[in-house]
């Protein structure tokens, strides 16, 4: 079976869950997803700045209300649950778990521990961080030991 940590840090949307679950054609595929809360990811100001590039204006003046903390994690929790329910529900096998504190240590002490074939990071845009290589998939390439692939969020 092939292993894929997931990185996530937002619900699958069922156009997520399609596009992660046929990668590999027919082959059995088990996920382990990491779910970071998004809140608690990134700077304020580069949130702002990808909403703003996005041509997002109104979620970019609502920045400053994203849960962080507590909340943010009950939040990452409902998500985590639904997702892995929906990767379940397409006939993959998927476990997960919240990340908080240091998420690529945690995506490479998972990729060592499960044997994990590659790391698919799938989230929105971050464009300054992408810019200069921040993100997550570009520095998780050089730290994990196995193909790392960086895919775009869809919305519903």
């Amino acid at each position: 079976m092939f292993t894929s940590v997931l990185m996530i840090e937002k619900p699958l949307t069922s156009v997520d869950v399609e596009f992660v679950t046929t990668l590999h054609g027919a082959e059995p595929i088990s996920f382990i997803v990491l779910m970071q809360p998004r809140g608690d990811q990134a700077d304020l100001l580069l949130r702002a700045i990808d909403d703003v590039a996005m041509g997002e204006l109104k979620d970019a003046v609502r920045e400053g209300e994203v849960p962080e903390g507590e909340e943010a994690r009950k939040i990452a929790e409902l998500a985590l649950e639904n997702s892995l329910a929906e990767l379940r529900a397409a006939g993959c096998e998927a476990v997960g778990q919240v990340v908080e504190d240091h998420p690529l240590d945690k995506m490479k002490s998972v990729v060592e521990e499960s044997g994990a074939d590659e790391v698919i990071v799938l989230t929105a845009p971050h464009y300054v961080e992408e810019f200069f290589h921040r993100d997550w998939a570009s520095r998780a390439r050089h730290e994990v030991g196995v193909p790392v692939l960086k895919l775009f969020a869809h919305s519903e």
